[in-house]
């Protein structure tokens, strides 16, 4: 658990770094780039349409984990639109609650006692 919380810290630290680069470089214009390749039907755009369900999984993931609560639906709309940057503090703080339990963390500690 401790390699697993150590990726997610270093990653997020290397993600928070490249996202300051790129807004000061390109400002905050995500929505029409990201679209914009999409629909242009290319390399990127296929990545980012890839990339896209993973964020769908993420989001769905995050309301199940949560019973499809209202808390649990606000929470996937953050992983949809927060992405890694989201899922990332989410999970160090899921597995510090679930303390080291892998069960927990994934399923949740209601599905997990089960």
């Amino acid at each position: 658990m401790i390699a697993f919380r150590g990726f997610l810290f270093i990653f997020l630290a290397a993600l928070l770094a490249y996202t300051a680069i790129v807004i000061a470089n390109h400002g905050w214009n995500l929505l029409p780039v990201f679209f914009g390749d999409i629909a242009a039907m290319n390399w990127p755009g296929q990545f980012i349409l890839d990339f896209m369900g993973f964020l769908a999984l993420s989001a769905l993931w995050t309301a199940w984990r949560h019973h499809f609560s209202p808390t649990g639906l606000a929470l996937a709309i953050l992983a949809f639109f927060g992405g890694m940057g989201f899922l990332a503090i989410y999970l160090l703080l899921a597995s510090l609650r679930a303390r080291g339990d892998v069960a927990v963390l994934l399923l949740g500690p209601a599905r997990a006692a089960r």
